[in-house]
């Protein structure tokens, strides 16, 4: 992806206050701000701001949206979980095991895309992942590529002990991997097609293999989406005025998707190839049919077992400690301990036409 979607979480998180809790926030208020880092499904963000969309949504229900880019994806979040921010874009598994598991209370709004072969792992030598067996793989631990890799090792018929994996950002993967001893490594674009370029390196495995598991959310603080409405309201509208107009083959959609690569800093060509492996939920009516399907239900278990076996929620006794609430009454987890949420109603009122 364009981002460095990594879920390394400072300090303990502490699972006892995972109960929907009274943030700060929660009283009616007309300024708003969304935290945002570079990636393909996420450049609709700072586009809508910079062609006035978001002013043109904010102002129908008299509000004001910042739209704010942070340079460091884990951070973004950081600063979300924090207070900082009213919302941000985030994976699913991050948005689970740091603010969520971190007992912030949070609504996934909207359900953006998923990667569709954005993220990859990587051998130098070998296109089989078997070969991967015995290799130091080099990735962001604990994040999606992480995750990726557990899902590649699975149907690999490996374990996560065949391979010893070492812990590198998204800013020193590209050249961690340029070292004749790196042989093997996860990442997701555009990091991913700059070191599929070296000498003797195939892609193994990506996340085409695994649909609809490595999700792109916006989430936004529960608690202040409930007590300004308009702020969801505005965000969908946002997000689908921006979204169908990227989606155009006219000259302003081609203008749009330049406009966001320039954005991202890749170069059109770059940026359409980044967006061919991104399934962008463009109808809203298909992100809300996503958000209701038991899909959904089965990737979080995985996403959540996953979080679970490799210690991200901390001081838990079992995966059910944190929450996660669906659309029609559906929990996994302590439905005491909800502090993840898929609210599908703003995508819906976007799908009838009613925002």
């Amino acid at each position: 992806m364009l981002i460095a979607r990594v879920a390394m979480i400072a300090g303990a998180l502490c699972l006892a206050s995972c109960s929907r809790n009274s943030e700060p926030g929660s009283e009616q208020r007309k300024a708003f701000s969304i935290g945002w880092s570079i990636y393909a499904g996420w450049m609709p963000w700072p586009y809508a701001q910079q062609a006035g969309i978001v002013k043109k949504w904010a102002d129908k229900y008299g509000i004001s949206i910042n739209v704010v880019q942070v340079n460091d994806y884990v951070e973004s979040i950081n600063q979300y979980t924090a207070g900082k921010f009213d919302g941000v874009t985030v994976t699913n598994m991050d948005a689970l095991t740091i603010p969520a598991a971190g007992g912030k209370d949070s609504s996934a709004i909207i359900i953006g895309d998923y990667s569709n072969g954005n993220d990859g792992i990587l051998l130098k030598g070998a296109k089989d992942l078997a070969a991967i067996k015995g290799r130091k793989v080099y990735l962001a631990e604990l994040s999606v590529s992480h995750y990726l890799l557990a899902r590649g090792l699975e149907k690999a018929d490996l374990k996560p002990t065949d391979v010893r994996t070492v812990n590198t950002s998204d800013a020193d993967i590209v050249g961690a991997f340029s070292s004749p001893d790196a042989t093997a490594a996860v990442a997701w674009n555009p990091q991913l097609s700059v070191m599929k370029g070296q000498a003797g390196v195939h892609e193994a495995f990506d996340s085409s293999r695994i649909p609809g598991e490595i999700l792109d959310l916006l989430v936004v603080d529960s608690a202040t989406l409930k007590a300004n409405p308009a702020l969801g309201k505005a965000l969908a509208g946002i997000w689908y005025e921006t979204v169908a107009l990227m989606q155009r083959q006219d000259a302003q959609g081609k203008e749009a998707r330049a406009a966001m690569a320039r954005l991202a800093g890749a170069t059109p060509a770059a940026f359409d190839s980044q967006l061919s492996t991104t399934f962008l939920y463009a109808d809203p009516k298909a992100a809300v049919a996503a958000s209701s399907a038991p899909a959904l239900v089965k990737t979080m278990t995985l996403v959540r077992d996953f979080s679970f076996a490799h210690g991200l929620f901390k001081g838990a006794a079992s995966a059910d400690a944190v929450g996660i609430a669906f659309p029609g009454g559906k929990t996994l987890g302590d439905p005491a301990r909800v502090t993840l949420r898929f609210d599908e109603s703003f995508m819906k009122l976007a799908a009838d036409g009613k925002l």
